[in-house]
């Protein structure tokens, strides 16, 4: 039974089903937990929390209640005694109806999807490791996880999709699940889905690659080309996704179907069960663009990523074979045909990175911020600059290669401030 209580009336044996707060501002990755610990009672307490939900049918309950009842006396036949029924419980407030949420600025989300990412990372470091170990994945506290990252998408999606794509080779196989089921919940927002279908697009790219926990980790990370059995054992990683998946409670066909088919292919080419056309779910479609477009974009031990605008180009080569074309024409509007961490050269003559996309503006006038000048080949002092605004005579003229122009560190454009705390 749920009771909503005070944290000052927490103690250590209680069963937490939910703290009153974002889980972003919880000292805890998971949703629901046994209070195992003074420690971590500790840092519940430490926080500006006030409440929080527990269930006593799975820890102690408070402490003034339990001394108040008044003591059992033995009896040598005890009698059963009708119960009467409980009254319901209120719902806690991560089931109450949605939220409307405002879109804000880069600048404003910034920070906010940051600090989702790095717990994300955390969190799913520790749901894929414990999946590996055998144990059954605990889907609860991956749909909290995905409602923070599903939030921030629809705040502003640059943010947390670009802060996913600056992945080392060392987290890839974490920060690509965060990736992809941020670029889901895009996506899903874009083909008009519902907000229900949108979070369970976004839990299938989260859950989409756990089978490659059963791949050997010298294989994922090998730098060099894959043998033919090498390559063999990380195409079986899709079956064994779905068979870890299948034992946890509350996994649904949307996840399953999306963990096992992300990497079939519209041509029938693909794996495992070669599909094609319609024989492959509209999920598992939008699942092998998002798979696809993080990957390429993304640092590799055996390639560097390709920039974002390359890479959708690259894409559109494929996609009569590989992709559906409406899927991937609506991923294109959900990200910008220039993506955020685009380099670009404007007709003034100057170098810039896309900051944004504007919702309702045209994809080919994002934000951008211009900092070198090609007449002169020296930096010039950054400036943002809006290409949509009345006004503006500037224009995109054409994407650039980084390497060319000598710019290592091209993302501190974009990133701003954010740039000095990642973590």
């Amino acid at each position: 039974m749920l009771k909503k209580i005070e944290i000052a009336q927490l103690r250590v044996g209680m069963y937490v089903q939910e703290l009153c707060s974002s889980w972003i501002d919880t000292p805890f990755w998971q949703k629901s937990f046994i209070l195992a610990e003074a420690e971590e009672l500790k840092k519940i307490q430490a926080t500006r929390i006030r409440h929080a939900w527990i269930d006593v049918s799975k820890g102690l309950d408070v402490l003034s209640e339990a001394v108040e009842k008044p003591p059992v006396k033995p009896q040598a036949e005890p009698q059963a005694e009708p119960q009467a029924e409980p009254t319901p419980e209120p719902l806690p407030a991560s089931i109450a109806p949605p939220r409307q949420i405002s879109t804000v600025s880069m600048d404003d989300e910034l920070g906010r999807a940051s600090a989702i990412v790095s717990k994300s990372k955390q969190a799913v470091f520790t749901m894929f490791n414990e999946a590996r170990m055998g144990k059954v994945v605990d889907v609860g506290n991956a749909q909290t996880m995905v409602e923070e990252i599903a939030d921030s998408v629809m705040r502003n999606p640059g943010a947390l999709i670009g802060l996913a794509r600056l992945k080392t080779k060392d987290d890839y196989t974490y920060m690509h699940s965060i990736a992809v089921c941020a670029l889901m919940v895009a996506l899903a927002k874009q083909l008009g889905l519902s907000e229900e279908a949108t979070r369970e697009a976004g839990l299938a790219g989260l859950l989409h690659d756990i089978g490659k926990m059963m791949v050997d980790a010298d294989i994922l990370n090998k730098p060099g080309k894959l043998t033919d059995a090498e390559f063999v054992s990380v195409k079986e990683h899709p079956v064994a996704g779905y068979k870890m998946l299948k034992e946890a409670k509350g996994v649904s066909a949307i996840a399953l179907d999306v963990c096992l088919h992300h990497h079939e292919k519209i041509d029938g080419s693909g794996y495992p069960r070669r599909l094609k056309g319609e024989e492959i779910s509209l999920y598992a479609r939008m699942g092998a663009v998002c798979d696809v477009y993080d990957a390429i974009t993304s640092d590799r031990p055996y390639k560097q990523g390709w920039c974002p605008a390359e890479s959708l180009r690259k894409m559109a080569e494929w996609s009569s074979g590989h992709f559906d074309e409406k899927i991937f024409q609506a991923f294109v509007k959900s990200i910008g045909i220039f993506p955020v961490g685009t380099l670009v050269k404007l007709e003034s003559g100057r170098l810039a990175v896309v900051v944004e996309q504007q919702v309702g503006k045209s994809l080919l006038l994002p934000k951008v911020r211009i900092f070198f000048s090609v007449k002169s080949m020296a930096y010039i002092t950054p400036e943002l600059i809006d290409l949509s605004r009345l006004g503006s005579n500037d224009k995109i003229a054409s994407r650039e290669d980084a390497a060319k122009w000598g710019i290592k560190d091209i993302n501190r454009y974009w990133l701003g401030d954010t740039a000095n705390n990642r973590s």
